[in-house]
């Protein structure tokens, strides 16, 4: 599977967004301060808005589905049942794999954004698509919730997973890292050799670093490793 993004531009007023890229099969993080441009690149990517000029290009990839970071966004269904049926999928199943004990009927309004959120990502990783793009996947959601999401990110066999993310403290393995500054993609590589060169890096990896670990992932698991191989 492939996802191509050629000489994209869209312009916002002053502000322009302007990038090359190409997205292959495994998880890819693309890091970068609020306002940078993620968003928007996720919603080119999905096909939600359209470039100015250039061209968004895929192949092999059948389904498609994008997180937004606010999960009222998704609801379309008038009870949680509905909700979940209108992804083709069995509630019991969902609820519990988002860990929610509310009710098939009741209402997904009612729920506190923290479990809307964990409903929607529930939904959506359940249905497997061959592209996923998540949007600050991580906004709404207590650590729990946050450990959950990269277990499920981490679990992913097959497809395109893309995470356009802020977060600082707790993060999956990923396969390839990118930085978004100023509307500007800068591909930083697969993630081993990426790390030295990320200047997003969150403060438990430029430690790390500093310490003179031998990072091979971001996780704050690969990262304790790593730094527990130095003092071995």
């Amino acid at each position: 599977m492939r996802l191509c993004l050629q000489e994209l531009h869209l312009r916002r007023g002053s502000w322009e967004l302007a990038c090359t890229a190409g997205f292959r099969d495994g998880v890819h993080f693309v890091s970068g301060n609020v306002g940078s441009g993620k968003t928007t690149l996720s919603m080119l990517c999905a096909g939600l808005i359209l470039p100015e000029s250039g061209r968004v290009m895929t192949s092999g990839i059948s389904t498609r589905a994008l997180s937004f970071q606010f999960p009222e966004y998704h609801v379309t269904g008038s009870t949680i049942g509905k909700e979940i049926a209108s992804w083709g999928l069995q509630a019991e199943t969902v609820l519990e794999n988002a860990g929610i004990g509310a009710g098939e009927g009741d209402d997904p309004l009612t729920l506190s954004r923290g479990e809307l959120k964990r409903l929607e990502l529930a939904c959506i990783f359940s249905a497997e698509p061959d592209l996923l793009i998540l949007d600050e996947p991580f906004s709404s959601l207590d650590c729990a919730g946050k450990h959950r999401l990269c277990h499920w990110i981490e679990e992913r066999e097959r497809g395109i997973t893309i995470l356009f993310s802020h977060e600082r403290s707790v993060l999956p393995d990923v396969d390839c890292l990118w930085e978004m500054e100023g509307g500007r993609l800068t591909s930083l590589g697969k993630t081993a050799g990426a790390i030295p060169h990320w200047k997003d890096a969150p403060h438990y990896i430029s430690t790390a670093l500093e310490m003179g670990a031998d990072l091979v992932n971001i996780s704050l698991k690969s990262v304790e490793e790593a730094v527990c191989r130095i003092r071995d």
